[in-house]
């Protein structure tokens, strides 16, 4: 049995997905990515520490042959909010000339992280550079840029869950939800 609702007692607020909607989510994604890289050397890459959940299940979800990798890149603070300055924390171990990139992401929220992403890894030189997300935030609209799969569109609340955390707690819950304002207003 795994964590649930119950044990987070008052500090969610509500569940706004839960695990049975991710889990059919993710098999209609992972459907979609396989047709759309049957026959193709796709390479998945994570972005740590969020994507760890969503990476994993969309990696079991799909029929195609992947690569996996692994990228951490920071622009958060210990808050809530981007602090604008992206860094690379741990890059691909992994050639990308010529291969197709999927990034798999958990949520974007400003978008300006992944865009600096995407263009860092365009620079390499690949076949292709699509991003697969679990969430959406109606911020990342105010950024150019071409989200091939979206999970879900919430809206702009703080989330938790299903890899997404406030100061590194709740990732492991198996839905996502919102965090009662008392937990991160002090």
């Amino acid at each position: 049995m795994s964590v649930d609702a119950k044990d987070m007692g008052q500090d969610l607020e509500k569940v706004l997905v839960t695990e049975e909607e991710i889990k059919a989510r993710l098999a209609e994604l992972g459907a979609r990515i396989d047709a759309d890289y049957a026959d193709r050397d796709l390479l998945i890459v994570g972005v740590l520490k969020g994507a760890v959940m969503v990476m994993a299940d969309l990696a079991r979800a799909l029929h195609t042959p992947v690569s996996m990798d692994w990228m951490a890149v920071s622009s958060y603070g210990a808050g809530t909010t981007s602090s604008g300055v992206v860094r690379i924390l741990k890059d691909l171990e992994t050639d990308i000339k010529d291969r197709d990139v999927l990034i798999v992401e958990d949520v974007i929220d400003s978008g300006l992280t992944l865009s600096w992403l995407i263009g860092n890894l365009k620079s390499r030189g690949p076949r292709s550079v699509e991003v697969c997300t679990m969430v959406r935030k109606p911020l990342a609209f105010d950024v150019d840029l071409d989200v091939k799969y979206v999970g879900f569109d919430l809206p702009n609340e703080f989330i938790i869950g299903y890899g997404l955390d406030y100061a590194e707690k709740y990732r492991n819950l198996p839905f996502i939800g919102t965090l009662a304002p008392h937990v991160y207003e002090h």
